[in-house]
């Protein structure tokens, strides 16, 4: 395989075989973690991979929507973000803190630093809860890698949504906050912490926080070690590790890092060595007094022998092996409702597909009549494939929104809503030249074509939602997508949801509560990806259930990025011709020199030899820290793509940007100008403004990205970078997504030698403990 020589920018055609790079010891840089990399000695247990939201830093290269493939157990002396309504009672808590800077500038003529004066514990303290809070630190869990950052909370997915306006609860009231600064005051805490202690703990938040001192891991960044010495600071000699109320506060801290790490339960043995090490003197007790709290729960779900014959009565279904698990009531309940609502689904539907799903049918061909087929007489249907296959749900979409049916199709990304339009478009002139009719597909007129060969139809340049086609958030939100009716369910027909292995379980079950009897569900996705960054693991349980139809696409993805992407996903690096240079390899020695190349390739290399401008170009890499994250790559980018003084915030206009405006959600932009009001961005083409004291946590700049940060979104050109220190992080999943976000191009900055195709073929997904695919096992059997 050819890879670049050094003495040239472009190299010829090739594929990531690490036989022809150049020797030397390519590395990175040990003090910044790749992307969910397993640190050495990493124990048994909890798999940190796909947690949403990270925020990390120097210290660790977590991925900001999450951490992938951070393998290890609940380690000891790890520190951890608990789950909390950070999002919620974000503009609250940070009206407090202006106000009170605003009277300590009154007093003394000039800006104060909250916590300057502070020493010992209580700085530390301080320090690492704004590290977390600005992204200048990594929200580290009980794993031995950090994990992200808290995501965001959802609405109780047992009922169905109303559609109604986001409204920011209140601020705490101030003699809330008060009380809860004199007890942090007294147990040596910065009380620069008490509007978040008192927006999580709630009324009477100070007497909470007094009584039971552990209840400051509610806060996010704030440390096991660090809550045990605020609470010896608060109780004295009557505190000790094997305090009640130490084992229960710790049981469900360790089940939010476990949440953040994508699972929805864990096994009682793991939870309790992970108590056992940190220093729980009686995990067993400290569990059960958890339960008896109503803090957790329990549950017995039986195994699956296969081969195994059914059980015939109740004796022998007793003697079946189970496995205990605990896990908190928000998850439980989700997974639960997103069971009953997907068997309500299934069985609801009438065994007459009627005269609208004859017509869908009738006039569809290949793989979308064999889709359509399947979705006329069941409820549920499961569709995979890769990026050509999406135009074949696009195609069921026209064809029913044809036929009079209320169909739509929700993407996660505003990327992936318009690479759906744009098969969508392609789909309905296909059909019109067939018919001798223009097409059925409600397109806009004035649709404008995307650029040359960038391997999509035409992109209409219309609003995707007048044909049916929205964002989950945008359909969850209620501002896209079709009205409900009184019961609040979505009045539709049809749904279907692209790229349905990014949904978590919290999300699905809330889009199907949303759905009314006799609606259909089509979830369809690429099971190769990377998983949902929130905790589940819905499409892959699902499969894996085999309760539902499920259909194959056989419509390979084109060119020799397809066949490269198609080789990775069965776990093969294959040598692959590439005559239009669609893939190159650029070896480097260390990570200094990939930083060089990769702005190399993109201000000058691509647009030069691939025609592809470096505006139409992702960079992509394992991590945000180390000396080839995002946060080196972007400086790097930023300083020969855009330079400028940073003016606001470190940004300046025309800075390309992710912007988050909740807790786990990504959307790129540009930067447009900023001004008393905030720092405008161009998001999707929709205009938003940020407030400046919301700018350093919900804004990053965004020509390099993570793996995650990147998944349901492609690029005309992409490059992946491979530092020294990557390997450690890569694995099947990673290297087929961050591969597959390129439709041209895609240059590898080689420094991982051997490690890349052994990821390929050893390292597959990392498993995440759910229950989903058992409940929908023992509802099928039931029914």
């Amino acid at each position: 395989m050819s890879t670049e020589p050094e003495t040239t920018e472009e190299a010829g055609p090739g594929t990531p075989d690490t036989r022809g790079t150049r020797e030397g010891d390519a590395d990175a840089g040990t003090e910044g973690r790749t992307e969910g990399g397993a640190a050495e000695g990493a124990e048994d247990g909890i798999a940190a991979e796909g947690a949403e939201g990270a925020a990390a830093e120097d210290e660790g290269a977590t991925d900001e929507s999450a951490t992938e493939g951070a393998e290890g157990a609940v380690g000891e002396g790890a520190v951890g973000a608990g789950e909390l309504s950070e999002a919620e009672a974000e503009l609250a808590a940070q009206r407090i803190e202006r106000e009170r800077i605003e009277r300590r500038k009154a007093e003394k003529r000039g800006p104060i630093a909250s916590g300057t004066k502070l020493s010992g514990k209580a700085a530390d303290l301080l320090a690492a809860v704004r590290a977390v809070e600005s992204g200048e630190k990594p929200v580290a869990t009980v794993f031995t890698e950090p994990a992200p950052a808290p995501r965001r909370p959802a609405p109780e997915p047992v009922r169905r949504p109303q559609p109604a306006p986001a409204v920011a609860p209140g601020a705490p009231a101030p003699e809330t906050v008060d009380a809860v600064r004199r007890v942090l005051a007294e147990g040596g805490a910065p009380d620069a912490l008490a509007p978040q202690v008192a927006a999580v703990l709630g009324e009477g938040a100070g007497t909470v926080l007094r009584e039971d001192p552990w209840q400051l891991l509610r806060v996010g960044g704030v440390r096991p070690e660090q809550a045990d010495g605020f609470a010896r600071a608060l109780l004295g000699p009557d505190c000790g590790p094997d305090d009640a109320r130490r084992g229960r506060a710790l049981t469900v801290w360790l089940l939010e890092q476990a949440a953040v790490a994508g699972h929805t339960a864990l096994e009682l043995p793991t939870l309790t060595a992970a108590l056992g090490r940190q220093g729980v003197p009686d995990p067993d007790a400290a569990v059960q007094d958890a339960l008896a709290e109503g803090e957790a729960l329990v549950f017995q779900d039986a195994l699956e022998e296969p081969g195994a014959p059914a059980p015939q009565d109740t004796d022998e279904e007793q003697e079946r092996p189970v496995r205990v698990l605990v896990g908190l009531e928000r998850y439980a309940l989700a997974e639960e409702s997103l069971a009953d609502g997907l068997a309500r689904l299934a069985n609801s539907v009438p065994e007459q597909a009627g005269q609208a799903w004859e017509t869908v049918t009738a006039g569809l061909s290949g793989g979308a009549a064999e889709l359509a087929r399947a979705v006329a007489g069941h409820g549920l249907v499961l569709h995979t494939g890769g990026e050509a296959a999406r135009a074949e749900p696009a195609a069921l979409l026209g064809a029913a929104r044809a036929a009079g049916l209320r169909a739509y199709a929700a993407c996660h990304t505003p990327n992936g809503r318009g690479r759906l339009t744009a098969y969508l478009a392609a789909s309905s002139e296909r059909q019109g030249e067939a018919t001798g009719r223009p097409g059925t597909a409600p397109v806009e007129p004035g649709a404008a074509a995307a650029e040359p060969g960038d391997g999509h139809p035409a992109r209409p340049a219309g609003d995707p939602g007048a044909q049916g086609v929205v964002t989950v958030s945008g359909l969850l939100a209620g501002v896209e997508g079709p009205g409900r009716d009184a019961d609040g369910a979505l009045e539709v027909d049809l749904l279907i949801v692209l790229d349905a292995p990014q949904l978590d379980v919290e999300s699905a079950a809330m889009l199907v509560e949303s759905l009314p009897d006799g609606a259909r569900l089509v979830l369809s996705g690429d099971p190769g990806v990377l998983w949902s960054a929130g905790p589940g693991r819905v499409f892959a349980d699902l499969l894996a259930a085999g309760v539902c139809p499920q259909t194959v696409s056989r419509v390979p993805d084109p060119g020799p990025l397809g066949e490269l992407v198609s080789g990775i996903g069965v776990g093969e690096l294959n040598q692959v011709a590439a005559p239009g240079k669609e893939i190159v390899i650029v070896p480097v020695r260390d990570a200094g020199e990939a930083v060089h190349r990769t702005v190399q390739l993109v201000a000058d290399s691509v647009p030069r030899a691939i025609g592809v401008p470096a505006g139409q170009t992702v960079v992509i890499t394992p991590g945000h820290g180390g000396a080839a994250g995002t946060r080196a790559l972007n400086s790097a980018l930023k300083e020969r793509l855009n330079p400028g003084p940073g003016r606001f915030g470190g940004f300046d206009p025309g800075d390309r940007i992710v912007y988050s405006p909740a807790p786990g959600r990504t959307v790129p932009g540009v930067v447009v100008k900023a001004d008393t009001d905030g720092l405008h961005l161009s998001c999707a083409g929709a205009p938003v403004v940020v407030p400046r004291e919301r700018v350093e946590g919900s804004v990053r700049h965004g020509w390099a990205l993570t793996a995650h940060q990147a998944v349901g979104a492609r690029w005309p050109a992409a490059v992946v970078v491979l530092p020294g220190d990557a390997p450690q992080a890569l694995s099947r999943p990673w290297v087929y997504t961050a591969f597959g976000r390129a439709e041209r191009h895609l240059s590898v900055v080689h420094g991982v030698e051997q490690a890349l195709p052994k990821a390929v073929a050893e390292v597959p997904a990392k498993p995440r403990t759910t229950r989903l695919a058992t409940l929908l096992r023992t509802q099928a059997s039931a029914s």
